[in-house]
């Protein structure tokens, strides 16, 4: 899944159609920029071909805005119980940020199975997975943070990852520059490791 970071409203709808037309129809647009929900109400409105997420949300209130901007799926960093229950309560599906087992453990007693490991590599990567598959056989992962093309096949080979995440995909370069022919062939690319 890509993980985009979006600096000026105008990038927003070209770059969701490059993803789209290169085969990942999802998108975690991140919470990191001022313009960020202007940006995923201009892509709820012009890319209907597109599943919409909200990245990087780290408050209750970020959660509702993501929403009502148009995210049909929220992505957390870390898990409190404020914020795991604020996002529970926009109705959305969403996966929640996890470290430790601890959290991961926090996070299924919460009734909650499909989670988002971060920072992935710094935290232990696809070893740090493997390990807990067998302890904690109902947690399911999206890592992200620090995966490239060249990682993501060990991590989608664990039997604990349903998919990962990566900002290789639409390198800041490559955004800046208007470059859509190389976010989709990046996306091509990303979507055949799945395959």
């Amino acid at each position: 899944m890509p993980v985009v970071v979006v600096d000026r409203v105008a990038d927003a709808v070209p770059l969701a159609r490059a993803l789209v037309a290169g085969g990942l129809p999802a998108i975690e647009l991140t919470l990191r920029t001022p313009v960020a929900l202007d940006a995923m109400r201009a892509i709820a409105a012009e890319v209907p071909g597109i599943l919409l997420g909200a990245g990087t949300v780290t408050t209750p209130a970020q959660a509702e805005a993501a929403v009502d901007a148009g995210a049909r799926f929220l992505v957390s960093p870390g898990a409190t119980p404020g914020l795991l229950a604020a996002m529970t309560a926009t109705g959305v599906p969403f996966l929640p940020g996890t470290a430790t087992v601890s959290e991961v453990l926090a996070v299924l007693e919460a009734g909650v199975t499909e989670m988002k490991f971060f920072p992935a590599e710094a935290a232990g990567g696809a070893p740090w997975l493997s390990s807990v598959a067998s302890p904690v056989p109902a947690a399911r992962f999206c890592p992200t943070g620090g995966i490239t093309a060249a990682s993501a096949p060990t991590y989608l080979a664990l039997p604990n990852v349903g998919c990962v995440g990566g900002s290789w995909i639409t390198p800041k370069d490559a955004v800046a520059a208007g470059d859509w022919d190389r976010v989709e062939q990046l996306a091509a690319q990303a979507a055949r490791l799945g395959a």
